[in-house]
């Protein structure tokens, strides 16, 4: 069964905007970390940002600054705002949600495309 589907990826000109979700369709989503990922053409996965189970945020370097990650466990969503995008951006982005003593899981992923 789907567990994580990821939304909101799309066509964006350079310098522009997009929104991402990951919705859990899994109890207890509370206790997860949730990870963003991404994988660009011919490359290898890349960490994007993670929101721990108490709300700490990390960045990878590259979109530090310009990403923003938030989780709202009531409707067993993270978000990631993407701001100031750059044709390096493009990629399929991936949701990952994982809890100590439990497999964890991955969404389908989402593309996105930065270009003008």
């Amino acid at each position: 069964q789907v567990q994580l589907v990821e939304s909101g990826g799309g066509l964006v000109q350079p310098g522009g905007s997009l929104g991402l979700s990951c919705i859990a369709s899994f109890s207890q989503f509370t206790f997860y970390r949730v990870f963003w990922y991404r994988q660009a053409p011919e490359k290898e996965l890349e960490f994007v940002a993670a929101i721990t189970s108490v709300g700490q945020i990390y960045y990878g370097a590259s979109v530090e600054g310009r990403f923003t990650i938030s989780r709202d466990d009531a409707q067993k969503t993270v978000s990631l705002q993407m701001t100031n995008l750059k044709p390096e951006d493009t990629a399929i982005y991936f949701c990952n949600a994982d809890r100590m003593g439990w497999d964890p899981l991955w969404g389908q992923g989402t593309r996105v495309t930065v270009s003008s």
